[in-house]
C-alpha cells in the first residue's frame, strides 16, 4: 500500500500516530497493526482483530514497519489468487522494494527476491516452467508411492519401537517427508539425518543457515547432472526430458524448490495430524468407531492448522478493489490461509468437523496452486495410518498443555510430540507378500487412552484342527496396497 497522509493506513504521517496512553499506543507508524514483535505473538488472535477493524481485508506493517495488506476473508483470498489479471507474485513491481524501503537484510528477503521459477514467473514463462514441473508430476506412480511410504513408516518405527518412547516430530515427521521427496526426485541415496538437518536449519535461518544450503543445493546440483547423462523415471529426469528445454539451474532451481516447499508442508501436516489424533477425544472415538478416516482427519487439520499460515505475497498490477479496500498498483497482499480458513461468512463456528470438505486455502489455488498437494497428503495419512498400526496403544506421553510451537509469519510449527507406549519388535520392511493367514486385525481400543483403563479382551476360543483359511482376493489386495 502506498503511504498516504490523508489517511489512516499511511506509514509516514507521525501526526497520526497514536499518543501516549491510547489502547492503540505501541502500534507502528499510521495505528497499523505491526505483524512482528510483542503485539504479533499471537497471530491468530491478532488476525481476528484486523478482522474486526478493517473486515476481510486489513493494513498492517511488516518488518521494519514495510505495509502490506492482509487479505483475511476466504472469498477475497480466492478472488485474489484466481485473478493473474490483477494480481502476480513477481516482487519487482512492489512498491516498498522500488522505493528502498526493504533493506537487503530484511528477516523476509527469502521470500521477497525475485526467482525465475514458476511460482513468480507470469504468462507463457509461467506455462512453460509449470507445465515442466505438473507433467513431472503426473508421471509419479501413486499406488508405488504409497508403498513406499509405508516401508519408510516401518524403518522409521523400527529406530524407536523397542524403546517405548519417541518424538514423533524429531524421529519421525521431520523424517518421513525427506525420504519420500528424495526417493520422488531420483536421489534416495542422498536421504540421511544431515540431509533432514540441513533443511531444518535452513527453515530456522540459524547461523549455519547458508551452508546447510550449500549443502543442499549441492545435492541437487548433482542429481540434475547426473539425469542430463542418465535420465531414468523419476521425477527430476522428467524435468530435464520435458519439451520445455529447462536449462540445468532451471531444473535445479525447481528441484529446490520442490524440495523444500514439499518438505516445509508435510513436515507441519504430519505433526499436526498425530498431535491431533492423539490429543482430541473426539477424533480417537469417530477413528476406532468406524466414522472418521486418517485421510479426513487430514483435511481437518488442513482447515484447523495448515502447514502454511500465510504466503508471501502476491502485488498488484494496476489500481483495484479487494474486500471494501482500494488497492493501489505495486501494493502488497499477504495470501493469508490460516485467517481465511476461519473466515465467520464460510465457517461460523470453527470448531465444527468439516468432513472431509477439500475448500480450505491450504494449497492455495488459481495458476500457483500446489502442484504436489496429493503427495503431501499421501506421506501425512499413509504414514499416519501405518504408525498407528503399528502402535496401537500409542499416548501422548506430557499433558497437552505442555506441547509447544515455534511461530513465524508464514509457519506454525511444532517443536516436540513426546509419545509413550508398549515396546514392539521390529519388523521386516522389506518382507515379500507370502500366502500366510493376514495377522489379527489392529486393537480396535482408543488411541492414547491407557491399557490400565481398557477392558480387558475377551477369552480366545479353543483352537481346532482344521487348517488356515488361504485369504481372499480382497485380503490379497489390502496386503499388496500397504506393501506387503
Amino acid at each position: 500500500m502506498t503511504p498516504e497522509p490523508t489517511t489512516t493506513t499511511g506509514t509516514d504521517d507521525d501526526t497520526s500516530s497514536p499518543p501516549p496512553g491510547c489502547p492503540a499506543h505501541g502500534r507502528g507508524p499510521g495505528g497499523l497493526h505491526r505483524l512482528y514483535g510483542p503485539e504479533a505473538e499471537d497471530l491468530a488472535a491478532l488476525y481476528e482483530q484486523l478482522r474486526e477493524e478493517h473486515g476481510p481485508v486489513a493494513p498492517a506493517l511488516l518488518h521494519d514497519d514495510v505495509p502490506m495488506w492482509v487479505v483475511l476473508g476466504h472469498t477475497e483470498n480466492l478472488h485474489m489468487v484466481r485473478t493473474p489479471s490483477a494480481f502476480c507474485r513477481d516482487s519487482r513491481i512492489w512498491t516498498p522494494l522500488i522505493e528502498g524501503m526493504i533493506k537487503p537484510d530484511h528477516p523476509l528477503m527469502p521470500h521477497i527476491a525475485w526467482e525465475p521459477i514458476c511460482s513468480y514467473a507470469e504468462g507463457d514463462e509461467q506455462l512453460r516452467l509449470r507445465g515442466a514441473v505438473t507433467g513431472a508430476m503426473a508421471t509419479i506412480d501413486h499406488r508405488s508411492l504409497r508403498r513406499y511410504i509405508y516401508r519408510s513408516t516401518q524403518h522409521l518405527v523400527n529406530q524407536f519401537c523397542e524403546r517405548g518412547s519417541a518424538d514423533l516430530v524429531g524421529e519421525f515427521a521431520e523424517h518421513l517427508p525427506m525420504a519420500v521427496i528424495c526417493e520422488v526426485l531420483g536421489m534416495p541415496e542422498e536421504y540421511n539425518d544431515r540431509l533432514v538437518q540441513a533443511a531444518r536449519d535452513m527453515l530456522k535461518g540459524s547461523d549455519t543457515a547458508i551452508a546447510s544450503h550449500g549443502y543442499v543445493l549441492d545435492a541437487l546440483q548433482r542429481l540434475t547432472a547426473r539425469r542430463r547423462q542418465q535420465p531414468t523415471e523419476d521425477f527430476a529426469s522428467h524435468l530435464v526430458l520435458d519439451s520445455a528445454q529447462l536449462t540445468d539451474d532451471e531444473v535445479t532451481k525447481h528441484l529446490w524448490l520442490v524440495l523444500m516447499a514439499a518438505y516445509e508442508a508435510t513436515v507441519n501436516l504430519t505433526a499436526n495430524v498425530l498431535r491431533m489424533v492423539l490429543t482430541d477425544p473426539g477424533f480417537r472415538a469417530r477413528l476406532n468407531g468406524g466414522q472418521m478416516t486418517v485421510p479426513q482427519a487430514v483435511e481437518q487439520s488442513l482447515w484447523d492448522e495448515p502447514p502454511f499460515s500465510t504466503v508471501f505475497a502476491y502485488y498488484a498490477k494496476h489500481d483495484t478493489e479487494l474486500g471494501g479496500q482500494h488497492i493501489k498498483r505495486g501494493d502488497g497482499l499477504l495470501f493469508g490461509i490460516a485467517p481465511g480458513n476461519v473466515d465467520p461468512r464460510v465457517r461460523p463456528d470453527p470448531t465444527a468437523h468439516m468432513m472431509g470438505n477439500r475448500s480450505h486455502l491450504a494449497f492455495g489455488g488459481g495458476p500457483h496452486e500446489c502442484p504436489g498437494q496429493d503427495i503431501a497428503r499421501g506421506i501425512a495419512d499413509t504414514g499416519v495410518d501405518a504408525l498407528l498400526m503399528r502402535l496401537s496403544d500409542i499416548r501422548l506421553a506430557v499433558p497437552e498443555e505442555e506441547l509447544s510451537w515455534t511461530q513465524s509469519i508464514s509457519s506454525r510449527h511444532l517443536v516436540e510430540l513426546p509419545v509413550a507406549f508398549e515396546p514392539k519388535q521390529q519388523q521386516d520392511v522389506m518382507a515379500k507378500p507370502s500366502h500366510k493367514p493376514l495377522p489379527p486385525p489392529r486393537d480396535s481400543r482408543r488411541v492414547g487412552v491407557p491399557a490400565a483403563a481398557q477392558p480387558e479382551p475377551a477369552p480366545a476360543a479353543p483352537e481346532t484342527e482344521e487348517p488356515a483359511p488361504q485369504p481372499g482376493a480382497w485380503q490379497r489386495f489390502v496386503r499388496w496396497w500397504r506393501g506387503y
